[in-house]
């Protein structure tokens, strides 16, 4: 019988992009305002409403209520209020009161959490459900409870009394030293727009003391159904029903006649250059920021979409640079990147983050400004280019061939985007169109100029980063007067790119055959003993037209190491990625796959030695010949990136050390699983036990023996193309004359720890910047082997059913925390195990440490 039919019309599928016709270009061809492939409208009281039928997830919707209000129309003695009202949508309205809208949502098992069912931030707040609509009731009721809040958000005294403690709970998770460090750098970009005093969060004495009364004004001051629209995107028999939904809900309901308008704040632009230096003693380590504010593009015409491609090819082009830089010997910074980001409605920036070493931030500073002015002064390559057209070509390929799988929470934020900030839907038909047109005519030296925009005269904000002073703010300016003064005398010089060879593999392997070959007829897979020893399964399916999912792995990992090798082999991985896991340094291969979907990556566990990844179908054989590359490359320590790091390892502890939470984390690991040198988190002191050849050895052995492997292929895969693949670069893999680490995963060595036999209790105490408060509670927990796999999901669903309860507890009946978090941790990743396995359930809130005791109790 054959391996598997083909789909042809799968197959003709994946052409389909290929053969796709590129249009005549007309720049100044205007994009029609109106959202493409959505029923859109506006209902007569002004509402707006977006409606899709999409399949995927089956029987789901994703629904959204997206109001055009935000924490910058607050007043003085309001900030913080468009987020507290946000938070008292979920406690009580006219037809829902006592928390009976997440009761509700879980009842019929749609989540409720922090962050998950709304936001607010500067200019909208958003409010989000996610349902399933299995039963039409289920849909009406959703839209029912958006409909409350656009105007039935009680907002009484005991509501409020009730949800302070919760937020202001969120207030204090985000007085650390990532809160602190963003705040300042907010307040300095913002500077001189009101932007820079309404962070939504708010402030808290406005948190503690703010009355009902205020909340009430603000709430019919601002909530509009002409500042709103319903977002409903599901699997859904037809888009009428629902639009007869949202009019039976929202029709009926009249806002003001005569609505206050919705305020423009600008963000007002300078000349000279801000700059901050922030000495934050919790931060995680130094970095630097440097940003240039300029005025959001409006993508009106195709014109306009066109410079956008050209931003983003400048930005690609310029991450790849600082990825290259980073990996050279003694580099300026562990890591850098550029990204473009929305800071408001109408303002946006190009920020570019590095992190580096401890007192590294000023030569971090000067590498970043020298690469963009090298870009002015010489430009891009045209070999850069065309591997970021590449790149982008490659994605858009991708989108439009899985054009109809989208998720329904992602055409959702879509519509959200296109009614808050006017962001243009033109449909990714017409969009790949475009591209397909537009990025071949799109020159290195049209995308260099985009770095003349980047200019620190032109709205730019430093901020440099460091836990402890080994500068002075006159430093950063002193570099920047340096780096205008190189470029004026043209002192710096161009890019100087590595060779790239042209293929993976030098010279291809010969072919494997199989074995033995078995047929899973209930679940329609094909197994393969290949000639080698490796086992191969592999399922055709259709879930994604664009994806091919794989992993391998074999048994045998850390577990089994003494104490003595485990400093050593631990680092091993961490080594070997950065030599070049796959024949060629990271630097190199990513170049080599550029505009290749292809993503792998390896993992050595306790247990098992895993690769896994993901390609199109049309780079297989590529996915293939990089996991032929693994099995057969010999990583051997390269002293520049053994230097480089260890010194990423030294700042990650110092780094850790320097976060208050460590000494909890540490002693709460401590009491659970005893001074097992697996669990202790690793120190400055065991950094000398590392040695990197000793490392790199074992790297090696551990992807060395295919027989020992077993791999599992999904997705979209022509069998008559993959088999012959499958065969070269799997088949083609020599096995070693001796077994290497060929262990039976019925006789794993467990983890060295032991739980404890008692009952624990312990307060730790650290030294802080502003009090935080972390609970933690540990419950031992043992699984017997023979239902051990029922067992697991008993664990999940208990885990799941405890934070429902105690979010219901802590945060709607005592109003003390904002988020709780129950999870479980098993001894291990194995399917079965020769006794029982061990494990506990951990439960986790933050709160005022004024009042932890009780919530424990």
């Amino acid at each position: 019988m054959p391996l598997l039919s083909p789909d042809n019309s799968q197959i003709s599928r994946n052409q389909s992009f290929r053969s796709l016709e590129m249009v005549t270009l007309d720049m100044d061809k205007e994009f029609d305002q109106l959202p493409f492939g959505v029923d859109y409208g506006r209902l007569e009281n002004g509402l707006v409403y977006y409606v899709k039928c999409n399949p995927k997830p089956k029987k789901r919707a994703s629904l959204a209520l997206a109001v055009k209000v935000g924490s910058v129309l607050e007043e003085e003695d309001e900030r913080g209020v468009a987020h507290i009202v946000e938070h008292l949508a979920f406690s009580a309205t006219k037809k829902y009161t006592n928390h009976n809208i997440v009761k509700f949502l879980e009842s019929i098992g749609a989540e409720f959490g922090p962050c998950q069912n709304a936001s607010t931030s500067f200019d909208e707040t958003v409010y989000k459900l996610f349902v399933p609509i299995d039963k039409s009731e289920l849909l009406s009721e959703a839209i029912q409870v958006l409909s409350e809040f656009s105007s039935e958000i009680r907002l009484s005294k005991d509501d409020l009394e009730k949800e302070r403690g919760a937020v202001m709970e969120e207030y204090r998770d985000n007085r650390n030293a990532s809160g602190r460090i963003f705040d300042a750098y907010w307040t300095l970009m913002m500077e001189g727009s009101k932007y820079a005093e309404r962070l939504p969060i708010g402030l808290e004495n406005v948190i503690k003391t703010v009355p009902s009364q205020t909340l009430k004004q603000f709430y019919q001051k601002w909530y509009h159904l002409c500042n709103m629209a319903v977002i409903a995107v599901g699997d859904f028999s037809d888009t009428k029903s629902v639009i007869e939904l949202i009019r039976t809900h929202f029709g009926h309901k009249y806002s003001a006649l005569d609505p206050p308008p919705i305020t423009h704040f600008p963000v007002p632009s300078h000349e000279d250059p801000r700059f901050s230096y922030f000495v934050e003693p919790e931060a995680s380590g130094s970095a630097v920021m440097i940003s240039y504010k300029m005025q959001v593009d409006e993508i009106k015409t195709v014109k306009d979409y066109r410079e956008m491609l050209v931003k983003s090819m400048f930005r690609i082009a310029l991450n790849r640079r600082f990825f290259k830089i980073s990996h050279r010997k003694d580099p300026p910074y562990f890591s850098c990147s550029i990204g473009a980001y929305a800071l408001v409605r109408q303002s946006k920036a190009y920020i570019m983050t590095s992190s580096c070493k401890e007192k590294g931030t000023l030569d971090a500073l000067e590498s970043m400004l020298i690469e963009v002015a090298r870009v002015r002064l010489h430009g891009f390559s045209e070999r850069e280019i065309s591997v970021v057209r590449a790149l982008l070509m490659s994605r858009i390929e991708s989108a439009y061939l899985e054009r109809d799988q989208m998720e329904s929470s992602s055409l959702r934020y879509e519509y959200s985007q296109h009614f808050t900030d006017n962001k243009p839907i033109i449909g990714i038909e017409y969009e790949a169109q475009l591209q397909k047109s537009i990025l071949p005519d799109i020159s290195a030296s049209e995308v260099s100029k985009f770095a003349e925009k980047l200019r620190t005269s032109g709205s730019c904000v430093i901020q440099i980063i460091e836990p402890q002073a080994s500068a002075i703010i006159d430093d950063p300016k002193n570099i920047v007067t340096k780096i205008n003064k190189l470029e004026k005398e043209r002192s710096i010089s161009p890019w100087n790119d590595e060779h790239i060879p042209e293929q993976i593999v030098k010279s291809k392997p010969n072919t494997g055959n199989i074995a033995q070959q078995l047929e899973h007829v209930n679940v329609g897979a094909t197994e393969l003993i290949l000639s080698n020893g490796m086992r191969v399964c592999y399922k055709c399916t259709d879930f994604f037209n664009d994806q091919v999912v794989f992993t391998g792995f074999s048994y045998g990992g850390l577990s089994e190491l003494p104490e003595s090798k485990y400093f050593s082999s631990s680092m091993g991985s961490t080594f070997a990625e950065e030599i070049g896991v796959f024949g060629h340094r990271p630097s190199v291969l990513m170049d080599m796959l550029a505009g290749k979907r292809v993503d792998i990556d390896i993992e050595v566990r306790a247990y098992r030695r895993t690769f896994y990844g993901d390609c199109s179908p049309f780079y297989l054989e590529t996915a293939l010949q990089l996991v032929y590359q693994l099995f057969t490359t010999n990583v051997t320590p390269d002293d520049e990136v053994i230097k480089r790091v260890m010194q990423v390892k030294e700042e990650a502890i110092l780094a850790r050390e320097r976060d208050p939470y460590t000494s909890f984390a540490n002693r709460a690991r401590e009491i659970n699983y005893g001074t097992s040198y697996f669990f202790r988190p690793f120190r400055i002191s065991d950094l000398p036990k590392v040695n990197p050849l000793k490392a790199c050895e074992y790297f090696n052995t551990c992807f060395k023996d295919p027989s020992t492997f077993t791999v599992v292929i999904v997705g979209n895969i022509d069998p008559t193309i993959a088999l012959p693949l499958i065969l070269q670069y799997l088949g083609g893999i020599q096995k070693p004359p001796e077994p290497i680490l060929q262990f039976n995963c019925d006789y794993i060595k467990g983890l060295p720890y032991k739980f404890p036999k008692t009952v624990t209790r312990e307060v730790v105490f650290s030294p802080m910047v502003e009090a935080q408060c972390m609970v933690r509670l540990c419950f031992p927990i043992e699984l017997k082997k023979d239902t051990m796999e029922e067992e697991i999901h008993y664990t999940e669903f208990l885990s799941k059913l405890l934070e429902t309860k105690l979010l219901q507890l802590l945060r709607f009946k005592h109003g003390q925390i904002y988020s709780t978090s129950v999870s479980e941790f098993f001894d291990g990743d194995l399917p079965c195990l020769t006794g029982d396995i061990r494990g506990d359930i951990r439960i986790d809130f933050s709160c005022d440490p004024k009042i932890s005791l009780k919530l424990v109790g």
